[in-house]
Parts: C-alpha cells; sequence; structure tokens
C-alpha cells in the first residue's frame, strides 16, 4: 500500500509566513515535502529557498518535487541533507545566511513508518529510530533500552514521553533484557505491555506510544536540536522576517512558546498571534493525526537590533 502523507496546518503556516517576491526562504524540515511544495509555488524566481532534511529520502523528494516543474519559474533552490540544529552552517554554506522566513514542521512525516528503522510498534523492524543513517549516528533505540540504567529509562521514558507508568514499563524492560537483548520492536512492545495495568493495554491509545516517542526524541535529540535551530533562525532573521514552528506536543510547544516570548522581551520582534493556531474542524476530519498540532509565528522588528544580529553572527559563523 503506498503511504500517505498530509502536511499538517499547511494553509495557516504559508498564509502566517506572508512571503514576499525576492525573499529568502528556509523549510527546516522537509518530510514528506508538503510545504516545500507550497512554498516552491508561492515564491517568485527572485527568491531562494533552503530545503533540509536528516533524512535522505526526504530531500530525495523535494529533489523530485523540483524535477517535476522543470520549465517553470522556481527561486534557487538549495537542498541540503543535515539535520536543522547545524543550520548556523547550513546557511552559511547555501549563502542565506539572513533568511526573510524560516519554517519549522516538528511533526514526523508518515513515510518514516515505511523506512524499517522501527519508528512503528505495528511493524517488527530492527530498534533503530534514526532520522539519518543508523551507521552515522551516535546512538540507536536498541542502544537506549538494552544500556541505560533502570532508573535513567523511567526518567527518560517519564519526561520526554510524559508516560505516567514509566517506572514499571522500565522495571520490565530492565527483566526483559537480562533474558535476552532488546532489537526489535515487537520485543520492545512485550516488554511495555508487561510493565503496565491490564486496563492500560486496552485503551484506544495503544500503550507503547509514550515510550516509542520518548525513545525517537532522545535518539535524535530533538529538543537540543529545536532549541539550537530556533535559536539560530531567532538570531540571523532579517528585519521584518518571520519564523514559524509547527509542534505536535506539549513538550516542543513549551520551547517554542518560551524562546519567542524570550525574544519578544528582548525587543527582537513580536507574536504574530497571542494564542498558537490549531487546525480547522475540516482538517481534523480529514486527517486525526492533526489533532495535537500547534503553529506560533514570530515576526522580527522593522528595522532589527543590528548590534545583536552582528554579534550572534559572529559567533555562529566564527
Amino acid at each position: 500500500m503506498e503511504t500517505r502523507h498530509d502536511s499538517v496546518l499547511l494553509t495557516e503556516a504559508i498564509e502566517r509566513l506572508a512571503v514576499q517576491e525576492g525573499d529568502t526562504v528556509v523549510d527546516a524540515t522537509i518530510g514528506g515535502a508538503g510545504h516545500f511544495v507550497a512554498l516552491m509555488k508561492v515564491m517568485g524566481p527572485k527568491g531562494t529557498l533552503v530545503g533540509i532534511d536528516a533524512d535522505h529520502d526526504a530531500v530525495e523528494r523535494a529533489r523530485a518535487a523540483v524535477a517535476e516543474r522543470k520549465g517553470e519559474e522556481l527561486p534557487r533552490i538549495e537542498l541540503v541533507e543535515d539535520n536543522f540544529s547545524n543550520l548556523a552552517s547550513i546557511l552559511a554554506q547555501t549563502g542565506a545566511t539572513s533568511p526573510n522566513r524560516v519554517l519549522f514542521d516538528l511533526g514526523w512525516s508518515s513515510f518514516q513508518l515505511t523506512t524499517g528503522k522501527g519508528f512503528s510498534f505495528r511493524a517488527d523492524e530492527p530498534l533503530l529510530m534514526t532520522y539519518g543513517s543508523p551507521e552515522t549516528s551516535e546512538t540507536t533505540a536498541a542502544d537506549l533500552v538494552n544500556h541505560l540504567s533502570e532508573t535513567s529509562l523511567a526518567d527518560m521514558i517519564f519526561s520526554l514521553g510524559e508516560e505516567r507508568f514509566s517506572r514499571g514499563i522500565a522495571k520490565s524492560i530492565v527483566a526483559a533484557r537480562t533474558e535476552a537483548p532488546i532489537t526489535s520492536t515487537f520485543a520492545l512492545v512485550e516488554a511495555i505491555e508487561a510493565g503496565v495495568p491490564a486496563w492500560y493495554r486496552h485503551r484506544k491509545l495503544h500503550p507503547a506510544t509514550k515510550t516509542f516517542q520518548a525513545l525517537r526524541i532522545a535518539v535524535n535529540n530533538e529538543l537540543g536540536a529545536l532549541r539550537s535551530g530556533l535559536s539560530t533562525a531567532l538570531a540571523t532573521l532579517a528585519p521584518e522576517g518571520r519564523i514559524a514552528v509547527i509542534t505536535f506536543h506539549s513538550i516542543e510547544d513549551r520551547i517554542v512558546k518560551s524562546m519567542f516570548r524570550d525574544a519578544a522581551y528582548a525587543g527582537q520582534g513580536t507574536l504574530v498571534s497571542k494564542k498558537p493556531i490549531v487546525p480547522s474542524a475540516e482538517e481534523l476530519l480529514r486527517n486525526p493525526r492533526a489533532r495535537s498540532a500547534k503553529l506560533r509565528v514570530f515576526e522580527s522588528v522593522e528595522r532589527g537590533d543590528s548590534s545583536f544580529i552582528s554579534k550572534s553572527l559572529t559567533s555562529l559563523y566564527a
């Protein structure tokens, strides 16, 4: 069956970014390429569109989308296979050192479910969960599951997955791995289910959902990457530029809200809307996965703080 990916808050994000002719735009998370294609369509030939993703397949999807529009008037396209945590070096590499618009879509693409890396608990796959190549990644989900202490496992599952039964799950995982290393998704699911109450195993939400989320976030250092990438975007954003961030769980949203608030207090700009933008009822009917999505948008001040930008650029590109 062909994988389908529905970009969340697509119209809302493109409208709030308000791309202008000649803008330099950064799509920091190509993913299913939905936002990337939409941006390419609204940009004129004088602009520059930088697409970034740590997943090779995502970059290839963007490359294919560009090829499909051969002969059309497109912006200059720069595609980079890298994590947006390295945004400073990516901007220097592509010559986009002062972007006008930056988009972060922190939802993971449905295409990831078919990569065979263990993102889904519904297929028995190697327990990897790396966005990039497992060979070049520092750690995998199997590494964490088999080597972290019971306390560290429980803390990770609770803090990154917000899982109420993190202690029981961690204890069950440690017990299971003493019998044999946990190297597949189904082996991990079995250990998780053994560590939660019977009633918890029969809810609509799969009992492994939050633990898998925690592992995915930890393996890819998603929260650290968000802080690093968003800090760079705020420091390098052109005057009257905009940053849009789509989050899918409360941990990410708190980070974005806090960083935008601090930037506003520092006089760097303002929030485009005080409350986050959420999916419409129509979108939720079409795509229930969008239910937790929130969009926040920040706009830099008209003239910008040249001293702040200058100091930031010096530290970022030194």
